[in-house]
């Protein structure tokens, strides 16, 4: 246990001081963030903030990416919003906890390896959105409250005050590692905005005027809501929205600080772990949450490659909740909008632009559909999903077009046909007009050794083939099978009947319905 421990918290290259630092730089920027997303779900800023600190702990020390930052997001305040409004609060707690328990089951079937099939394109699209909206998010804080109640863009002094101190903000992140990396430049340019507006008496937004962060530590609460099959029916919609855009989110994440830092997380590991502190957090009034991108990029710009960094900056969260409120709330919002924009900079794919005319038009086409679903719905799992689906269906139709028969008569008057390319759905229509049942001798030999079977549809493409010849009274082999298309031919007897012939893997296809008119 004691070697444990101490891996855990003084693992091998992790400096202590990067990391330390780079935590109190996230929990800083958490606060605003974690309270603008308990006001978008209509709960109390409080709910937020108990979120960051439980669901961040809790992956810190349990999750597979050492160094990613997790607690509440948008992503997961936009799918609860209905739900607090037509139920209230303690479904919101309910549906967390479901939530919680569909994604430690995700990450016990070893379901995480899904994230594989996300293509190259698409994490384009989803980062390069994801940017634009955390760009876009921050345009609020430029807006005020108009003597009618209405919101209205800023003007004059204070415009121009934020205007600036956005700029010095973003000046200080940016040129400040080029004299010292002592200290992490976001914290630094965080500081000393803040010194600046306070002691330079400049009249402008601060953290406490989005709302008090003052609270004392969470209580265990149960949900209260009957435990009925009513009850399950309204938060199981919203509970598994919640757990496949968290674990999207996650698990992107997750890929993009493994490439950052060329290293590999476990994506199974971290699903439970998303899940067990879900389950917690509902249990405690919490809002759900998951990875947050630009938390982890800050962290990870910052220094923090470690489980410290995510510790420290949740129980400096918690810190800053029970005894610092009052510091905390005076931290000018302009500060942390310079260093969100600067994360926006940081995490759009500029890379991306430069391969529009090298890489396949479709590949341009699902990296712009995804980022402008992102943008527009700020819907990230819908956004991913439909990337993947399209990036499939385009891979199915380039596939599909592969398919090719070499076709040759040998000197016993029996003809060849050499396929080559898959055989599955696209193709299967493209594969039978290969075939002249009325021209062709009376055996013909169909050769995939340069082809497989994939699919049931190819199965019922050989069928119909195979048919067809035999309304005519002409017989079909089929030779150099590989093993799985043999097990799909095998699993599919009751359409047809496979029987090796004496040579090589060549073997005959009889219709089921004919060798049983036989008998």
């Amino acid at each position: 246990m004691t070697q444990t421990f101490y891996r855990l918290f003084m693992p091998k290259e992790a400096n202590l001081k990067d990391e330390v630092l780079s935590g109190l730089t996230v929990a800083l920027a958490l606060v605003p963030e974690a309270v603008a997303f308990s006001l978008i779900a209509g709960v109390s800023p409080l709910v937020g903030l108990y979120t960051a600190f439980i669901i961040g702990l809790i992956t810190s020390i349990m999750g597979g990416r050492p160094g990613m930052i997790s607690g509440a997001t948008g992503a997961i305040a936009v799918v609860v919003v209905a739900l607090v409004v037509q139920q209230g609060v303690e479904y919101l707690f309910a549906a967390v906890v479901l939530m919680g328990l569909i994604q430690i089951l995700v990450g016990v079937l070893k379901l995480g390896k899904l994230i594989r099939l996300v293509p190259h394109p698409v994490m384009f699209g989803f980062v390069n959105g994801l940017a634009i909206v955390i760009a876009m998010a921050q345009l609020s804080q430029f807006k005020t409250v108009s003597p009618a109640g209405s919101l209205e863009w800023m003007t004059g002094s204070p415009l121009y005050i934020m205007i600036g101190l956005v700029v010095v903000t973003m000046v200080i992140i940016k040129f400040l590692p080029r004299l010292t990396t002592a200290v992490p430049s976001a914290l630094a340019a965080i500081l000393g905005v803040s010194l600046l507006v306070i002691f330079g008496g400049l009249d402008t937004r601060t953290v406490g005027d989005l709302a008090s962060i003052s609270g004392g530590l969470p209580e265990f609460h149960l949900p209260m809501v009957p435990l009925n099959w009513e009850t399950l029916m309204i938060i199981l919609p919203y509970s598994a929205i919640m757990a496949g855009v968290g674990l999207i989110e996650s698990l992107l994440t997750l890929t993009l600080i493994d490439e950052i830092t060329e290293t590999r997380g476990h994506g199974n590991k971290e699903c439970v772990a998303q899940g067990i502190a879900n389950v917690t957090t509902g249990f405690f009034g919490g809002m759900g949450g998951c990875a947050m991108i630009g938390q982890s990029l800050i962290n990870v710009n910052a220094g923090g490659r470690n489980r410290i960094s995510g510790i420290v900056a949740a129980v400096g969260l918690l810190v800053f909740i029970l005894f610092l409120s009052t510091y905390i709330e005076m931290i000018p919002m302009a500060a942390l909008v310079g260093l969100m924009f600067m994360v926006a900079i940081g995490t759009f794919e500029w890379a991306s632009l430069r391969v529009f005319r090298k890489v396949p038009k479709s590949d341009v086409l699902v990296m712009v559909l995804v980022t402008l679903v992102t943008v527009l719905l700020h819907n990230l799992a819908l956004a991913v999903l439909i990337g993947v689906v399209i990036a499939a269906l385009v891979f199915a139709w380039e596939n599909s077009k592969m398919i090719r028969a070499r076709k040759f008569m040998d000197e016993n008057g029996v003809k060849h046909y050499e396929i080559y390319g898959p055989l599955f759905f696209a193709s299967a229509m493209t594969f039978g007009q290969k075939f002249d049942p009325l021209g062709d001798p009376n055996e013909i030999i169909i050769d995939f050794k340069e082809s497989r079977i994939v699919d049931h549809s190819g199965i019922d493409a050989i069928h119909k083939v195979t048919e067809r010849y035999e309304k005519v009274g002409k017989t079909v082999y089929i030779r150099h099978l590989n093993n799985s298309s043999r097990v799909l031919l095998a699993k599919a007897e009751k359409i047809i009947n496979v029987n090796y012939t004496e040579d090589d893997a060549s073997f005959k296809i009889i219709l089921e319905e004919e060798k049983s008119e036989s008998h």
